[in-house]
């Protein structure tokens, strides 16, 4: 067990998201992002996939988000290539967390990508999700979040008529994060529900603040 300096009686310290998603190349939506993120004062801005797209402005993108000294993490969408998730990684010092973990203020955050088109995920990615959780489970977290650009299966988003995956609904029925976010489905944006203990938040180009 990872040693926890936090006194007993001393709270531990909130983490605020900005988490948003499906910015298609558009450097308008990555400007209004970076200022509610500002105006939010948040510790850490995730963009949840399909940060490119066919307008290819990505040497905008994530600029704003630095400008205004902002933490960003990332995981790629079916819209962002190897080559582009390496490229804003190298470019903006930002993680890649896709297939990684990463713990801030006692928050746990796993993330999975789709990158280079996939439009579903394989038994390797439920893999990489189930590392992560037994990494974790030896941490002293507090709260976990999976952070994913597709949706699950049986979460309302499949209104749309995209089925969602079942390795993502598999690994929320085993693992129980405390959250589930996602993009991917535009019309489900807003979308808030729960499966078990897990609250599950789809996100999109407007951006979500989360408080936990």
């Amino acid at each position: 067990m990872v040693k926890n300096d936090r006194k007993e009686d001393e709270k531990p310290k909130s983490l605020k998201i900005l988490a948003a998603g499906d910015l298609h190349g558009s450097s308008d939506i990555a400007k209004k992002l970076a200022e509610k993120a500002k105006k939010n004062n948040v510790d850490l801005v995730l963009l949840l996939g399909d940060i490119h797209g066919a307008l290819k402005e990505s040497k905008n993108l994530i600029a704003p988000f630095k400008k205004a000294g902002q933490k960003v993490l990332f995981v790629p969408g079916n819209w962002d290539t190897t080559e582009e998730s390496n490229s804003i990684r190298d470019i903006y010092d930002i993680k890649n967390i896709d297939g990684y973990y990463t713990i801030h203020n006692d928050v746990g955050i796993i993330g999975i990508g789709n990158p280079d088109f996939q439009l579903s995920l394989n038994a390797g990615h439920i893999k990489k999700i189930k590392n992560n959780f037994e990494k974790l489970s030896h941490k002293n977290i507090r709260k976990s979040i999976l952070a994913s650009h597709l949706h699950a299966q049986g979460t309302t988003a499949e209104f749309s008529g995209f089925p969602g995956s079942s390795h993502l609904r598999k690994a929320i029925d085993e693992f129980k994060p405390d959250f589930f976010i996602s993009a991917h489905i535009h019309e489900a944006e807003g979308i808030e529900e729960k499966i078990g203990k897990t609250k599950v938040i789809n996100v999109g180009r407007k951006g979500k603040i989360l408080e936990i």
